[in-house]
């Protein structure tokens, strides 16, 4: 049986959503909302509604502080999703993982496919799983196709952890959280995180917690 909200029209529930000041709520794992597949977004929102979303969107990401969120983290099962990384890492990690500064971006209707057979394997976290990060392998490049937040055409190739960060955010709007994807035997606190395993690559972890790479 749906429930109420699941009635309203998304409109009225982004207005509800917006009413609020500050960063919006992140909902966390648990909630159904991050676990089906969401509606594609064909108008539901009026420009300036979709543009203030889009803000309050962002600024919960800085918020967070995050790298992307998508709209179902924060309760709204459209297809919709920000991104956004400073790299703010030094240059040994920028290396190895290929994390470089990713502008503000705005993805409409994401999917993404692979790009060769390359894959990398690094630590990785949701705002949805707070507390948590657990080594997922994912394709090293893939191909993006999308719509921005104007109506216009994505069609990108990233590489490196902008590729992962997409397919992160991506997956989301899928019903997938990065916990799905992981090898659960990585599975370790934030503070277990920073105080053994913080090295640039997982290798280390690997070794002490008993997985494969």
């Amino acid at each position: 049986m749906a429930s109420s909200s699941d009635l309203t029209p998304l409109s009225d529930r982004v207005e509800e959503l917006l009413s609020r000041t500050g960063p919006l709520p992140i909902v966390a794992a648990g909630d159904p909302v991050l676990r089906g597949a969401a509606e594609p977004f064909d108008g539901q929102l009026d420009p300036a509604l979709l543009a203030r979303f889009v803000a309050a969107l962002r600024d919960t990401m800085h918020a967070a502080p995050g790298v992307g969120v998508a709209a179902p983290q924060v309760g709204i099962p459209l297809r919709i999703a920000v991104i956004e990384d400073p790299a703010p890492v030094p240059d040994e990690i920028r290396e190895v993982r290929g994390r470089v500064p990713l502008p503000f971006r705005v993805l409409v209707n994401p999917v993404y496919e692979p790009v060769g057979t390359a894959r990398a394997a690094f630590f990785e976290g949701c705002l949805s799983v707070p507390g948590w990060q657990a080594v997922v392998a994912r394709p090293a490049e893939v191909r993006l196709l999308a719509r921005d937040e104007h109506g216009g055409p994505v069609d990108e190739v990233f590489t490196g952890w902008p590729a992962r960060i997409v397919q992160h955010e991506t997956d989301h709007l899928d019903g997938t959280l990065y916990l799905d994807r992981a090898e659960l035997r990585s599975l370790s606190s934030n503070e277990a995180m920073a105080q053994r395993w913080a090295q640039p690559t997982p290798a280390e972890a690997a070794k002490g917690l008993g997985f494969h790479l």
